[in-house]
């Protein structure tokens, strides 16, 4: 049998798990605290538990402890991992600094299906899915590393998280639950690129969490050309299923839109992106991209993406620049974990020629 990962499991999966094991319920409350609040990367720590339990679990279970491979930060304070999991695969997570706490930038997926073409975490494409306790153990990571605690969490890293949704969905109630880091919901942004049936599933469980709509464009020719999802899930699809989920959830929207030189940035462009989303009372996050080998695209200058906002705010729509935050540490997401793995082959083309 494959191990269980304790990480993985929320507290009434475990209570159930140790009730297999003949344990009483509060062995679960204990050992979910110590993997969840105490963050322990070794079983043995858990000091409160028998030893003939522990050599139980030894046999049995194993933790989410990513190893960090390479630890990279900035002058801002931002700090980036490249973390390999217990099976040798490798994602990113931030750590970024900001006046009212930490916040963590997790990826959900190793790789990513949704081939957005200014974003570097999708030129390999997809290889699996992470479990909610890997999801965890991001932040946990960052936490033990930095021993700083973190306040929010957004999952805007490698992956789409609505491609990933049922983990996803468990790794929320893993980070939210009391008994452990107890991050609430109104502290976590989600971002996805547009799955539409999914947004509509995550708007049936009321969470009240930040949905953030990856746009980047405000019609369907520009849309397509920047990201292939928008010819599955064009505008007059996306759009209506925002206004669903703000009516059913009562949270606001936020859209993420990366500024690309001569391609998105134009006062044409502002004008249609005001029509598209007038009075849902969204707010706009403006993102001056970063630099990604092999993307066609470039950044806009700080003067235009400051009249674009500007413009935005004289139609109506409430709009901010994102601070831009480890441009010196290869912050975009995928770009050190595509580092490492091209490393990795001249290291294995100059052994083996």
């Amino acid at each position: 049998m494959d191990p269980v990962c304790l990480t993985d499991l929320t507290l009434p999966e475990l209570t159930e798990y140790l009730a297999q094991l003949g344990q009483p319920a509060f062995r679960a409350k204990q050992i979910f605290k110590w993997v969840h609040q105490k963050l322990i990367t070794d079983l043995d720590a858990m000091t409160d538990q028998p030893k003939a339990l522990l050599q139980q679990l030894h046999e049995r279970c194993t933790l989410a402890a990513p190893a960090i491979r390479r630890r990279q930060q900035s002058k801002d304070g931002t700090v980036k991992y490249l973390l390999e999991m217990a099976d040798g695969n490798c994602i990113e997570t931030v750590l970024m600094r900001y006046h009212y706490g930490n916040t963590v930038c997790v990826s959900t997926q190793v790789g990513c299906a949704m081939g957005c073409r200014f974003c570097a975490s999708t030129q390999a494409g997809r290889v699996r899915d992470l479990t909610p306790g890997e999801i965890a153990a991001e932040i946990y990571t960052a936490q033990r590393d930095t021993g700083e605690r973190v306040s929010h969490i957004v999952l805007m890293g490698i992956g789409e998280p609505l491609h990933n949704f049922d983990n996803v969905l468990k790794f929320l109630t893993l980070i939210s639950c009391p008994e452990g880091v107890n991050i609430g919901m109104r502290n976590i942004s989600l971002s996805t690129c547009g799955l539409v049936p999914k947004i509509d599933e995550l708007a049936s469980h009321k969470l009240q969490l930040t949905l953030s709509i990856s746009l980047h464009a405000p019609d369907n020719a520009v849309r397509s050309s920047m990201m292939p999802v928008n010819d599955a899930y064009p505008l007059e699809k996306l759009i209506p299923a925002c206004r669903r989920y703000q009516k059913i959830t009562g949270r606001r929207i936020s859209f993420e839109y990366s500024m690309v030189r001569g391609v998105n940035d134009s006062p044409a462009m502002a004008r249609k992106l005001a029509d598209l989303i007038r009075g849902m009372g969204a707010h706009v996050n403006l993102i001056p991209i970063n630099p990604v080998d092999g993307s066609p695209y470039s950044a806009t200058d700080e003067e235009n993406i400051r009249r674009f906002r500007q413009m935005l705010e004289d139609l109506g729509v409430n709009a901010t620049v994102r601070r831009r935050l480890g441009a010196d540490i290869s912050a975009a997401c995928g770009q050190l974990r595509r580092e490492d793995a091209a490393a990795a082959r001249e290291e294995k083309e100059r052994k083996d020629p």
